[in-house]
């Protein structure tokens, strides 16, 4: 018996904004909407998540804060997500999404205090609907799935967004939670940002799939790759895709397609695994200089111009560290109280334990 062809797929990928800064509007129904004032407001956006970005690794050179996740070279993604995003929409962070929370509404100054290891750090104002930081690679995945399960049971015309690395593309969790995504239709967005690089292991040794956007065509959904480093494509990506979420037609899987300029973390010296030309050859691609280069091209964006954002930017930063370093440390007595309604009487034993130590040593 011959074999037959049971259905054809294919992928496709989007670039609006081409890497030498002139946007294609045959590409994207929306790009009518990037006027003047949208597409300045994405680079002051990008130049503020970098700005806040290189200090958390100043505060991390000189002691001041613990071990630090860059975002450098992703800022377009965290721009353009948030651009798509909607206040009722709700958010399910990895580790590399400082410039998204910001930008959905956290103060810098709780970014700063979350890197340092100050609980406080993971609590997310009541009026934004973001899940505090997941460490784990991949466990926050099923969270979000969760939570578009929810909405979908009562009716809720929201849709659940999750971002995480081309790493966690290989834990169960994601294959579970985009299968389930699949079967019950969810109202859930998936952005892979594909930095190539998963602490020391690149992507080819990750998966043999010739895109990490194919993997949602296994759960039944439509996956599409967009470069990462345009912030016009990303934002038109996910925003189709949040619509079509939130009318009932289901998940997507959008890989956005990037580098991570910088080391994995602070406790990383990536030129162990990596050539220094293959990092100049992104650097070329800077997602900030791309957009810089097209509103100076066709808006006037000027010197003067981009001097009064430094300087709004730097400021905006120095009070934000200034607030992080006045705030007074937490007494490590309150690492009991939000582990259990009622403490055991083991744990209360411990507590008053530390209690009385802690007053002999003020004495």
């Amino acid at each position: 018996m011959p074999r037959k062809t049971l259905k054809n797929f294919s992928v496709s990928c989007l670039q609006v904004l081409n890497e030498a800064g002139e946007l294609d509007t045959t590409l994207c129904s929306e790009s009518q909407q990037f006027t003047e004032k949208t597409l300045k407001s994405f680079y002051e956006s990008m130049v503020l998540i970098r700005a806040i970005d290189e200090k958390a690794l100043n505060l991390q050179r000189t002691g001041r804060i613990g071990t630090y996740a860059s975002i450098q070279g992703q800022e377009a993604i965290q721009v353009g997500v948030a651009a798509a995003l909607q206040p009722s929409d709700w958010f399910f962070p990895a580790f590399r999404a400082t410039g998204l929370s910001v930008l959905r509404g956290t103060n810098i100054k709780t970014i700063y205090q979350y890197w340092s290891g100050d609980e406080r750090g993971s609590v997310v104002p009541e009026d934004i609907n973001d899940f505090p930081v997941s460490i784990p690679v991949g466990t926050h995945i099923p969270h979000a799935v969760g939570a578009a399960w929810a909405a979908k049971y009562k009716k809720d015309p929201i849709a659940i967004l999750t971002t995480f690395g081309d790493g966690a593309t290989s834990k169960g969790d994601f294959h579970e939670g985009m299968n389930l995504a699949g079967v019950f239709k969810l109202p859930l967005v998936f952005v892979c940002q594909n930095n190539q690089w998963a602490i020391s292991v690149p992507v080819s040794r990750q998966t043999a799939s010739a895109t990490i956007a194919q993997k949602a065509i296994a759960y039944g959904f439509e996956g599409l790759q967009v470069d990462g480093n345009d912030v016009l494509g990303v934002y038109t990506a996910v925003k189709e895709a949040l619509e079509k979420a939130r009318r009932g037609e289901g998940a997507m899987l959008i890989e956005c397609l990037t580098y991570r300029l910088s080391d994995h973390t602070t406790a990383d010296d990536a030129s162990r695994y990596r050539t220094d030309e293959e990092v100049s050859l992104w650097k070329k691609k800077d997602p900030i200089l791309r957009l810089k280069t097209h509103i100076e091209n066709h808006f006037s964006w000027s010197a003067t111009d981009e001097k009064a954002l430094k300087e709004e930017v730097d400021h905006r930063i120095a009070e934000a560290v200034k607030a992080f370093e006045d705030t007074a440390p937490l007494s490590p007595l309150q690492m009991f109280d939000s582990l259990f309604e009622n403490l055991s009487p083991e744990l209360l034993r411990q507590r008053d334990a530390l209690e009385k130590r802690l007053k002999k040593e003020d004495t």
